[in-house]
């Protein structure tokens, strides 16, 4: 199912489970996020307060006493309807009658250690082992169920219009070359989003921002050497988080007190580089001293209900300001936010990942659905630097099924999912050298096993060469079927016997390749 935001999409799950619950079944709704996950439940609990049969939750926050309590009911039959993340479609409910995979795009739904899986196409495939019917939910379908719908695989239902009859937010793109060209530093906020803000907020209205990178400062560089203090266990420079005045590493968690001067030239004139959710904060309150100004990112979401807790607050109007990151960015509802704020729409557009221009139009457009869903109007501002991008152009007129046909288009030319299936090889070593010479090895002997039309790359570094203290090199692999990849790639690691101080780590379907 393919609807705007505010269309009205959790309405016909409810209506949808109401039948199922009815017939004497069960039904599984899945969430992207586990912040998603108390607002889902409250709405699923209001409806079916009368109903005999409880809804339980399963996610990752619950205690181990509470986890065994939602178990047990849904083992018992005593809970018909589960909500949870990618992990509630292990639940064992009986009898089961339908599936809902809500936002099914979200790459939160895969998985990335082991097991390897995608909690959307387990779902589908739990579905269809159960003879039960599936839906999958978004504004923004993945490119792999648009693929699916258009080949007849998969039924395509569209919603086209709000719920409320109301218009799909204004969108305005900001060129930040331009807007930035008097500014000394960093134009964290634009005049035009500052004026914007300045004027929802008089009005009584609220306002949402978006910057999908937590911390403070991005790096510590020494401008006199070009130094950046960088993590000591992978490649990747240290995040400043001025809150708890540490330095931290948002791969393997690694902190560090900030340095004095410089570890290279003992230089004093380190400087912070880059800006993230905890400055953006500061500036805020300078900014707006008299607005209520509340933060949620994955630093925030570590302490238990915070999340909850925050979007209760914005909820019942104690919060002007909600300032986040992706999390923010899909599924909420305030019919009080009146303007959206992206504040750098380019941080997930440059990276090394064919999917990066699908996941940014899907962001910016999922985050532009926050606004206006009352009975005011909403407006959305994007600040860029690349306001050519199609992902950026697309989203600006609520255009997906204009950014599919040309995404898909390339995709096509160039061999890559949907139309291909990818599995990624990293051979991980605390050696460089070990890890290099088995990745090399391996290569030559896969070539000689991969069956046509399968290809492959040479072996390289990964774009992440070194984390968790460990050298990374890849190879790639494309191929017609995942099952063959799969079990040439098994095979082959098999057959050479990896020494204890390497690891084989195989990645079908790869949703990340950093």
């Amino acid at each position: 199912m393919q609807g705007v935001t505010g269309s009205g999409k959790t309405e016909v799950y409810l209506q949808a489970v109401s039948q199922i619950v009815k017939s004497g079944k069960s039904a599984l709704i899945m969430v992207p996020e586990i912040s998603l996950t108390p607002q889902t439940v409250q709405r699923f609990k209001s409806r079916f307060a009368e109903l005999p049969s409880s809804v339980a939750v399963l996610h990752s926050l619950l205690s181990d006493g509470e986890r065994f309590d939602e178990w047990h009911a849904i083992r018992s039959g005593k809970a018909r309807i589960v909500i949870g993340p990618r992990s509630a479609v292990f639940a064992p409910l009986q009898n089961l009658g339908l599936v809902i995979v809500d936002e099914e795009h979200d790459a939160s739904y895969k998985q990335e250690s082991s097991p390897r899986y995608h909690g959307r196409d387990l779902a589908v495939l739990r579905a269809h082992l159960e003879n039960c019917a599936v839906l999958l939910g978004s504004a923004t379908p993945s490119l792999e169920s648009i693929h699916n719908a258009l080949i007849g695989k998969y039924s395509l239902v569209k919603l086209t219009e709000r719920a409320d009859g109301q218009k799909l937010p204004l969108i305005r793109i900001l060129d930040m070359k331009t807007e930035g060209k008097n500014k000394s530093g960093p134009n964290v906020i634009s005049e035009r989003l500052r004026m914007s803000i300045d004027r929802r907020l008089d009005k009584g209205e609220q306002v949402i921002l978006l910057l999908n990178r937590r911390g403070f400062a991005r790096s510590i560089q020494c401008p006199d050497c070009g130094h950046v203090v960088t993590c000591l266990h992978c490649s990747l420079p240290l995040t400043y988080h001025r809150t708890e005045d540490r330095l931290m590493c948002h791969l393997c968690g690694f902190k560090a007190l900030p340095p004095r001067s410089c570890p290279e030239c003992r230089s004093a004139n380190i400087l912070l580089q880059g800006y993230g959710t905890q400055k953006v904060e500061e500036i805020l309150r300078r900014t707006f001293p008299a607005a209520r100004i509340t933060r949620v990112d994955a630093d925030v979401a570590r302490r238990k209900n915070a999340v909850r807790t925050i979007l209760n607050q914005f909820r019942a109007h104690k919060i002007d300001i909600l300032l986040g990151t992706q999390m923010i960015a899909k599924g909420l509802d305030f019919p009080n936010v009146t303007l959206v704020g992206v504040l750098n729409a380019d941080l997930g557009l440059h990276i090394p990942d064919p999917r990066a221009g699908e996941r940014t139009f899907q962001l910016l457009t999922q985050v532009a659905g926050r606004a206006g869903r009352g009975d005011l109007s909403g407006e959305v501002i994007i600040q860029t630097f690349t306001p050519q991008s199609p992902s950026l152009q697309y989203a600006r007129h609520h255009d997906t099924d204009g950014f599919a046909a040309q995404e898909l288009e390339m995709r096509r030319t160039f061999d890559l999912p949907p139309f291909t299936h990818i599995a990624v090889l990293t051979i991980r070593s605390q050696h460089e050298s070990m890890a290099e010479f088995a990745t090399q090895t391996l290569a030559a002997r896969l070539r000689g096993m991969l069956p046509p039309p399968a290809t492959m790359t040479d072996p390289m570094p990964a774009p992440i060469p070194r984390a968790h203290g460990q050298f990374r090199f890849q190879i790639t692999v494309k191929g017609p079927s995942a099952r063959i990849l799969s079990r040439t790639l098994r095979k082959l690691v098999q057959e050479a016997g990896l020494g204890e101080d390497l690891t084989a780590v195989i990645d079908v379907d790869a949703m990340s390749f950093m």
